[in-house]
């Protein structure tokens, strides 16, 4: 944890890190997922002297987390679901769409 985040981000990084720890994540894969969150909270909120563009205009990430959660293969980023065409070997994978790619998977 970086000195220079307040007591809120502090907190907000232990309790991240923990749901991450209790789902099954190692440690420090939560401790990176964690930070990164944090650090982008802080840039949305004003709080860093740097930030990326996409800090900044993207939706928040518990926003984001809760439109992803609970919905199966739906849920599923374009990004993820051409990984997975990927590692199956799926010919044309690269010109499908999000739809065409979820019935290629096959879930």
């Amino acid at each position: 944890m970086p000195n220079s985040w307040s007591k809120k981000r502090e907190r907000q990084y232990e309790h991240i890190k923990e749901g991450l720890e209790d789902r099954g994540r190692s440690e420090s894969t939560a401790e990176e997922i964690a930070a990164r969150t944090v650090n982008k909270e802080r840039a949305r909120a004003g709080e860093s002297r740097e930030r990326s563009r996409l800090s900044v205009q993207d939706i928040s990430s518990g926003r984001r987390g809760g439109l992803r959660s609970h919905k199966g293969p739906g849920g599923r980023t374009k990004a993820q679901l051409y990984n997975e065409a990927k590692a199956r070997g799926v010919k044309g994978r690269s010109s499908m769409s999000k739809a065409e790619l979820e019935e290629a998977v096959g879930r």
